[in-house]
C-alpha cells in the first residue's frame, strides 16, 4: 500500500450531510458562522484539489484560502445548495489554474515528497519517485480523484459531492485510474507490492 501509506493529509473533515443546505442557505443570508461551518467543512478538500493542480503545499493553502473569499464574496450567486461542494471545486479549479499562469509554474505534482527522508532509510527512493513521475501523468481529473482519496484520505461520498459525480462513478474512476499507475510502474519495472495502490 504505498502510496495510501505514504500520501499526506490535509487535515479534518465533517462528513455530516444533513444540515449543509440549510447552512448555505443561512451563509446565503449573510451568517458568517455557517459559512464557517462550510469552511471547515470544505477547507481539506479545496486544499487537496488545488495541490492536485499545483504541487505545491504553500501555493495550495493560498489556492484554497482564496477559493473561500471568492466564495464567500459570491456564494448569494449559487443557485442549487445541494451543490455547493462541486462549485466550490469549480472555483478553486479556477484559481489554481490562475495561480499555475501567473507563477509560470508546471503542474506537477509530487505527492510523496514528504517521504523522502523514510525513503533513504528504506531505499525506496526509486519507488517514490516511480509514483510521483505516474501521478504527474494522470489527466487533471485522475490526479485529482488520487489526491481526493489518497492525500485526503477523504472518503467516496465526499469524493462525490465535490467532483460533482456518483459514489458508483467515484469508485469506478479510481479502479481505473488505480490500474493506470500500476501499469505505468509496472512498465518501468517495479512489480508486486511496489505499485499497489489500494
Amino acid at each position: 500500500m504505498l502510496i495510501s501509506a505514504n500520501l499526506r493529509k490535509f487535515g479534518g473533515y465533517d462528513l455530516n450531510p444533513d444540515s449543509e443546505t440549510q447552512l448555505v442557505a443561512a451563509a446565503q443570508n449573510g451568517d458568517l458562522d455557517s459559512f464557517g461551518a462550510l469552511y471547515r467543512r470544505y477547507y481539506s478538500a479545496m486544499a487537496a484539489l488545488a495541490y492536485s493542480a499545483l504541487g505545491d503545499r504553500d501555493l495550495a493553502d493560498d489556492a484554497a484560502q482564496e477559493t473561500f473569499a471568492v466564495a464567500c464574496g459570491k456564494i448569494g450567486s449559487l443557485k442549487s445548495k445541494e451543490k455547493f461542494g462541486a462549485w466550490l471545486a469549480g472555483i478553486c479549479r479556477n484559481i489554481s489554474r490562475q495561480m499555475l499562469r501567473t507563477n509560470k509554474i508546471k503542474p506537477a505534482i509530487p505527492i510523496t515528497e514528504h517521504a523522502a527522508a523514510s525513503s533513504q532509510k528504506d531505499g525506496n527512493g526509486g519507488n517514490h519517485e516511480a509514483i510521483d513521475h505516474a501521478i504527474r501523468e494522470l489527466e487533471e481529473s485522475e490526479r485529482e480523484l488520487i489526491v481526493l482519496r489518497y492525500y485526503d484520505n477523504l472518503p467516496y461520498e465526499r469524493i462525490a459531492e465535490v467532483l460533482d459525480i456518483s459514489v458508483q462513478a467515484v469508485n469506478g474512476r479510481l479502479i481505473r485510474t488505480k490500474r493506470k499507475i500500476a501499469k505505468f510502474l509496472k512498465s518501468n519495472g517495479m512489480t508486486g507490492d511496489d505499485y499497489e495502490t489500494s
